[in-house]
């Protein structure tokens, strides 16, 4: 008759555990659930002396998730990204870097390469979620912005539902633990086991999803580039007649012909072998065409020396 009652509990958990699986994407559901468990495995264990471990705490979980459903703390993510120029590159990194470190953030990821004569540094910035705000003003204290945009994403709802079904797997869990210290036969005991490693693994799983929420919250990602320029980007208003527009537009096309004209010498500079190794190859090219043109249109020697 023991036998026949640890059967029928194991039977009954092994429902739960489908039930939680299927429905892990509502937490009320699957805290009902295990509340429904509970109760009958107290009435089917009441003469063994399993009613207390058979009772379901998962009832104050959830009790307490709908309590504080009206007051939970928002969570938030914060990004932004910035794409910003300067004529002293060094300076400019310098400073960036003692702005991170003055507000307690870090850079995740930093990169700095060469561009022509010019270098371009590509950085992934973290900064505590309550200094975003005042380090996107900060910024361009040291370089030009060229463009800057920020977001923000609610994840509170995410949140509070990885949160919730976190803490029906850890009840799920102990359940499983008390049981087991009390299966008599190897079958149940390999088949508890057997659903406390799911049960660990989704564990696992929740708690790593939790602390990447912890972690983007907390820490705001900001996404900037910082190009090294000869000169700034020009920040003049825009013309509003039509005088001014035309002479605004002549000026432009001066200074764009002017800027092809110098980063046009620039690649001439610096890929000089390469023209020279392409302007011979052109060179001979033209030569031979040339002796194939001369030889197809001169007479024939025989024919040279006919009298006309």
């Amino acid at each position: 008759m023991k036998r026949k009652l640890c059967s029928l509990a194991l039977a009954a958990l092994l429902l739960l555990s489908l039930l939680t699986a299927c429905g892990a994407g509502s937490s009320d559901t699957a805290s009902s659930a295990t509340a429904g468990d509970a109760g009958g495995s107290g009435a089917d264990y009441g003469e063994n002396g399993w009613a207390a471990d058979a009772e379901s705490p998962t009832a104050a979980p959830q009790e307490d998730s709908g309590s504080t459903g009206e007051v939970q703390t928002q969570k938030k993510i914060y990004t932004a990204m910035l794409e910003a120029e300067t004529t002293a590159f060094d300076d400019a990194s310098q400073a960036l870097r003692q702005l991170v470190e003055s507000y307690g953030g870090y850079f995740q990821n930093q990169s700095v390469s060469n561009r022509n004569a010019y270098r371009y540094g590509t950085y992934t910035i973290r900064i505590p979620a309550e200094h975003f705000a005042d380090f996107l003003l900060q910024v361009g204290d040291s370089c030009h912005v060229l463009y800057q945009t920020s977001a923000e994403e609610d994840v509170t709802d995410a949140y509070y539902d990885v949160e919730s079904r976190l803490t029906t797997q850890r009840t799920k869990l102990e359940r499983l633990q008390n049981l087991l210290s009390r299966a008599e036969t190897m079958e149940d005991i390999i088949t508890i086991e057997s659903a406390i490693s799911d049960t660990e693994l989704e564990i696992e799983q929740l708690t790593g999803s939790l602390r990447t929420y912890d972690n983007r919250i907390n820490y705001a990602t900001v996404d900037m580039t910082l190009s090294e320029v000869y000169k700034l980007s020009s920040e003049e208003e825009a013309p509003t007649t039509f005088g001014g527009r035309l002479g605004a537009a002549f000026l432009g096309g001066l200074r764009s012909a002017g800027n092809f004209l110098e980063n046009l010498t620039v690649s001439l500079a610096y890929n000089w072998v390469l023209l020279l190794v392409v302007l011979a190859v052109v060179l001979v090219v033209v030569r031979v065409v040339l002796r194939r043109k001369k030889k197809l249109t001169s007479p024939p020697p025989d024919q040279q020396d006919l009298p006309k």
